[in-house]
C-alpha cells in the first residue's frame, strides 16, 4: 500500500512543474488545482505516464476515498493518513480552509465529512486519521513550491477551534426574538424580521498562514526560481513507515536532497518541542 514516504520517493524521481501541460487533455484537470489533485494523486499511486484507465485501477487500489470540493478531505489511503490539498498563487497567501477549521487529525465524528469518508473503509472502522495538508505555490500555473506537512505539527487540537466557534454560536443563540435553526454552521436563524420572511446563516471562514511563513525558521523559501520541496512530519510518525520505503529514499539523499532532524513549537502548547523530520528536495 502506498504512503508518504512512496510518495516523495516518485515525486523526486518525476519532479513536474508544468503540471497544466503534462494533464492537458486530461478529464481529470480542468484547472490548476485539479492538476496539483491529479499529480499527488499519481505520485502516490506511481501513475504519472499510465492512461486513465490504468490509473483509475491504481487509484482505487490505493485509496479508500476520493472526496469534493465542499466535504474534507481530498483522499483517504487505505489503511492510512487523509490528505487535503490546497493551491495558492503566491507564498504569502493564505490557506482558506472555508468552513473547515485546521485540523491535527481527521476524526470520524466530524459533522462536515460525509457518510462514505466515514464508512470508506467497509467493515474496518476508523475513529480518527493522521491527516497531510499538502500546500502547492503555483504562480502563473507552474508549480514552484510543494508543502507536506503533517496536521499534529501544524494545527491546534480541535477544542481550541471548537472553542471559538460555540462562543459565536453561544452569543447569537442569546439574541432575544429570533428563530434558530440546527446547523453545522455557525449559527442559521429565521425569521429575522417581523414578517418572518428574511433568514441569516452565518458561516466560519477558517484561514490559515500558509507553512511557509509558520516554518520559515527551518525551512525557507525567498525565491521561486526552481521547485522546492519541503515534508514535516513527527519523527515517531516517520519510524512507523515500513523500513525498506524509509531505506530506499534516504538512498535519494543528495545535494537536491537532505533529510534532518529538527524542533518545532507544539501547535497546542508552546513550552513543547515536537521532535520532527523535515525533509528538503531542489529541483
Amino acid at each position: 500500500m502506498t504512503n508518504l514516504i512512496i510518495a516523495l520517493k516518485n515525486l523526486i524521481q518525476n519532479p513536474i512543474t508544468d503540471l497544466n501541460s503534462f494533464y492537458q487533455g486530461s478529464n481529470r484537470a480542468n484547472s490548476m488545482g485539479d492538476a496539483l489533485e491529479t499529480y499527488i494523486k499519481d505520485i502516490f499511486c506511481n501513475s504519472l505516464h499510465l492512461s486513465d484507465t490504468e490509473k483509475d485501477k491504481l487509484y482505487s487500489q490505493n485509496f479508500s476515498y476520493i472526496g469534493n470540493q465542499n466535504n474534507p478531505p481530498d483522499i483517504i489511503i487505505k489503511g492510512g493518513d487523509a490528505i487535503e490539498v490546497k493551491k495558492i498563487e503566491s507564498i504569502s497567501s493564505a490557506i482558506a480552509l472555508n468552513s473547515s477549521y485546521p485540523k491535527s487529525k481527521l476524526f470520524r465524528n466530524d459533522s462536515r465529512i460525509t457518510n462514505a469518508c466515514k464508512e470508506c473503509e467497509g467493515a474496518v472502522s476508523w475513529e480518527q486519521k493522521d491527516i497531510i495538508y499538502i500546500i502547492g505555490v503555483a504562480p502563473k500555473s507552474t508549480l514552484k513550491a510543494l508543502w507536506f506537512v503533517y496536521g499534529d505539527c501544524y494545527a491546534a487540537e480541535s477544542e481550541i477551534y471548537h472553542r471559538v466557534a460555540n462562543k459565536i454560536s453561544q452569543g447569537i443563540s442569546e439574541i432575544s426574538g429570533v428563530e434558530l435553526v440546527a446547523t453545522n454552521e455557525l449559527a442559521k436563524v429565521k425569521k429575522v424580521d417581523p414578517l418572518g420572511i428574511t433568514d441569516l446563516r452565518v458561516r466560519g471562514m477558517w484561514h490559515i498562514e500558509n507553512p511557509i511563513k509558520v516554518f520559515q525558521h527551518i525551512a525557507s523559501i525567498t525565491e521561486l526560481h526552481q521547485l522546492t520541496v519541503h515534508t514535516i512530519l513527527l519523527e515517531e510518525k516517520y519510524n512507523t513507515f515500513p523500513q525498506s520505503d524509509r531505506e530506499q529514499l534516504e538512498q535519494l539523499q543528495s545535494e537536491h536532497f537532505t533529510i534532518r532532524n529538527v524542533a518545532i513549537r507544539s501547535p497546542s502548547n508552546l513550552a513543547r518541542l515536537l521532535n520532527v523530520k523535515l525533509l528538503s528536495y531542489t529541483k
